[in-house]
């Protein structure tokens, strides 16, 4: 009889102490009575009528999620691969509970359709180049979807994009034409302002003889400073003209 007392007691215990549950502050319960939606309780101690009172916990904190790599073909056909990152946490735990069966796989499976659907819309350029607008577009689009489980995604991330190595080659290819396509277009702008900086400087010139005459004696001036060049000195005509007169003068009186 007094084994059979031992045990009544420690059944009883057991079954007082199932009806304590302790909630950290980050934590809250779902409590359900006879099977239907009864409260949300915590943080703190929570006190629960065995057997017709049931709580299942809710963490409120920001979740971290790998989105695994999935299989995309962009819109200009190209295959990659493609994995993320997601961050969402539980706002509402009575609609992470009630309306949605395991919320964190659902997520993740959500995430990985999401990630595949908007992706596959986008060219292989936008896909490498634009990376913070399709964030912004999964996120947008995954915050929504979740809105009725009681969740909200802060963020999204794409963590990696592989591209297979022939792709790389040709990207490759594209970025140096790219380059020479560039370095043309410079120089030829370049050719293009030097020679309207040298007819604005004929026009210039072609108003005073006088300043022809001194850019002529500066380039003389520049090309007697290398030795090694023969320099053969051109006469100005308007040097030559007096002199021309002067023969031509000469001739008529002895003639």
């Amino acid at each position: 009889m007094a084994y059979m007392s031992y045990i009544i007691v420690g059944l009883v215990i057991v079954f007082f102490a199932s009806a304590f549950r302790v909630l950290r502050e980050y934590e809250r319960g779902v409590v359900f009575l006879l099977g239907r939606f009864y409260k949300i309780k915590g943080p703190g101690l929570s006190v629960l009528i065995p057997v017709v009172q049931q709580m299942e916990r809710v963490d409120l904190r920001t979740i971290t999620m790998d989105v695994p790599s999935q299989d995309v073909i962009s819109r200009d056909n190209v295959s990659v691969k493609v994995n993320a990152v997601i961050y969402f946490r539980v706002i509402d735990p009575e609609k992470a509970i009630i309306q949605v069966e395991h919320y964190q796989i659902a997520t993740s499976q959500l995430a990985q359709t999401t990630l595949r659907s908007v992706l596959g819309q986008h060219e292989l350029d936008e896909i490498l180049a634009e990376r913070v607008k399709l964030n912004n577009h999964i996120q947008d689009i995954l915050d929504k979807q979740t809105d009725a489980w009681g969740i909200k995604v802060s963020n999204v991330e794409i963590k990696h994009v592989d591209i297979d190595e022939s792709m790389i080659r040709a990207i490759a290819r594209q970025a140096e034409a790219e380059r020479e396509r560039r370095a043309k277009v410079i120089h030829a702008e370049g050719e293009f302002q030097a020679s309207q900086h040298l007819l604005e400087a004929s026009r210039v010139l072609s108003q005073d003889p006088r300043s022809i005459q001194l850019r002529y004696l500066q380039t003389l001036t520049e090309i007697a400073g290398n030795k090694t060049n023969t320099i053969v000195f051109p006469l100005p005509m308007d040097l030559i003209a007096p002199l021309q007169k002067v023969i031509e003068n000469f001739a008529k009186k002895t003639s």
